[in-house]
């Protein structure tokens, strides 16, 4: 994580987003690693992310308490987002009752977060039950969550992202940008593939959107070269509009 960190700051970002596995494993120390990596790069840490099935009754207490976990580290340090995502799909296929029940956990996240002065936000996610633009419309429905979409699985899942953007404004505080290739399957710098994120930040400025955007990349062969070249295409479309 420290040479990940490094490579970040030196591609130019100012802030980084860690999986509540890297954090709170160094609770123990008082975070006190995670703290050194901040430290040593200046980068601040934007948001913590957590991942749960969410519609399970019998482990959904378990779910909850790991992303408590992550909430008191991204208060810890510094943090303003907890992200969260998941939704289990059923091997034998998703009952409506599921979106009352992920509805209903993402509620509890709403209060964990709050309750940490955090904002939260649910990201959907390929191999979800929320992958496409009407299974986005029908969470967001059912919850006040905040959306923290990820450009690249909503591409993949067939929306057109920069619509769906202006559809849920209301909505959008914080955002995944990322690239997708549809041939062969790959995640890709966001300057890459077959999501138009150009498209996208000229509708977040259409929003008058002001918050973070994290540019992601699953793996790549270069990390740190990915992610300047994420960076390079973010400022260059941003400075146009």
């Amino acid at each position: 994580m420290a040479v990940a960190a490094r490579d970040i700051a030196a591609a130019g970002y100012d802030g980084i987003e860690f999986f509540d596995g890297n954090v709170v494993e160094s609770a123990g120390d008082h975070y006190a690693a995670i703290r050194n990596i901040l430290a040593d790069t200046g980068l601040s840490l934007v948001s913590v992310y957590a991942g749960g099935n969410f519609i399970f009754k019998d482990i959904l207490d378990e779910e909850l308490a790991r992303v408590a976990k992550a909430a008191d580290a991204a208060r810890a340090l510094g943090a303003e987002h907890l992200v969260v995502g998941g939704g289990a799909r059923r091997h034998d296929g998703t009952r409506l009752s599921d979106y009352d029940a992920l509805a209903s956990a993402l509620d509890k996240v709403m209060a964990i977060a709050a309750e940490h002065g955090l904002k939260a936000h649910y990201h959907p996610h390929l191999s979800t039950i929320v992958e496409n633009p009407d299974e986005v419309r029908t969470i967001f429905g059912k919850t006040a969550i905040g959306f923290c979409p990820d450009t690249a699985h909503l591409a993949a899942a067939g929306g057109d992202v920069a619509a769906m953007v202006r559809e849920h404004a209301s909505r959008i505080s914080y955002v995944h940008l990322k690239g997708w290739q549809r041939d062969p399957f790959a995640f890709v710098p966001v300057g890459r593939g077959d999501c138009d994120n150009g498209a996208v930040i000229r509708a977040l400025k259409d929003i008058r959107y002001t918050g973070w955007i994290c540019n992601e990349l699953d793996a790549w062969a270069d990390p740190a070269a990915g992610a300047r070249e994420s960076h390079a295409f973010v400022q260059a479309e941003l400075a146009k509009v």
